[in-house]
């Protein structure tokens, strides 16, 4: 008897396994969806406004702030930028542009000497450019500082794709938006060590596998922009947590969450973003094994 028993207990095992893991609901014409968004999120992330090609940021004093590749600016460009470009003087919140006599700098594609600069919080940023070498001006809180990009960026060359869990229609789910009586503030930290404020209606509650959760939107244009935390961050996706889009509320008042969609924030490929973290309010007790996993080429 117990010779018969050495045979089965593999099968007994195998048995108990597969009967314990989750099945993945498929859909060929959802995963050819899903498969479809996420080629489009790499291809937008290696364009030229993308995330890969960050390759400096730089936090301007007020007064002169010389510029270039030489170690004797103050803002020391990587070493494929001219050596002496010129300054960027901030006045309080204006930021004006001098390029040096022997340099040649565009501006939104028109070359310049001089010129008042607009922030990236302006809706029309400045955009300057040397070679390969683009740069604007950003505001973050009462900070302006130089956002360097190189058009030929190692990273964007050999940029090897980010992991992502199978598609999995279980995590489309449907969310039903509940208003608050008062509108609420919600605090946001960022990589930065700031905080921002930002006001909400109402949060977003969804049921997942007979337990209650729910989430905190905030409306960015036509849509929820939603920055949350799960179970999986730091083991199997990024530590920082992970951003999510939806639509408004229908008249219905449902919002669909397709987890799968889920993606790291620009801070998982580069140092040199500015990225929002999850509020407390976005801490979700819960795997969510769905979307975008950790980017492991380090930045």
């Amino acid at each position: 008897m117990m010779k018969s028993f050495k045979y089965l207990l593999p099968i007994f095992i195998i048995f108990f396994l597969s009967g314990c893991s989750k099945k993945i609901e498929t859909d060929p014409a959802y995963v050819s969806e899903i498969s479809n968004w996420h080629n489009k999120r790499i291809q937008k992330l290696q364009k030229d406004n993308g995330w890969l090609n960050l390759v400096g940021l730089y936090w301007l004093k007020q007064g002169v702030n010389t510029f270039g590749s030489d170690s004797s600016n103050d803002i020391i460009f990587p070493a494929g930028a001219p050596p002496k470009i010129g300054s960027i003087i901030l006045n309080d919140s204006v930021a004006q542009l001098k390029v040096n006599a022997n340099i040649d700098v565009a501006l939104n594609g028109n070359k310049v000497k001089e010129a008042r600069l607009q922030n990236d919080l302006s809706g029309i940023p400045c955009v300057m450019s040397v070679g390969s070498y683009r740069w604007n001006i950003i505001k973050r809180e009462s900070k302006y500082g130089i956002r360097l990009r190189d058009l030929n960026a190692p990273l964007v060359k050999y940029f090897p794709g980010i992991e992502t869990y199978p598609a999995d229609k279980s995590w489309r789910i449907e969310a039903s938006y509940v208003k608050f009586p008062q509108p609420r503030k919600i605090i946001v930290p960022t990589i930065l060590g700031t905080v921002e404020e930002n006001t909400v209606n109402g949060n977003l509650t969804f049921t997942k596998d007979g337990n209650k959760y729910s989430l905190m939107p905030i409306v960015e244009n036509d849509s929820y922009f939603l920055i949350f935390a799960d179970e999986t961050n730091g083991e199997e996706t990024y530590g920082a947590g992970r951003f999510l889009y939806t639509a408004l509320p229908d008249s219905n008042g449902k919002v669909i969450l397709d987890f799968n969609k889920a993606y790291n924030p620009p801070c998982a490929f580069t140092k040199y973003a500015t990225c929002p973290l999850p509020p407390k309010d976005n801490y979700l007790h819960l795997k969510v094994t769905a979307g975008e996993k950790k980017y492991d080429h380090g930045h």
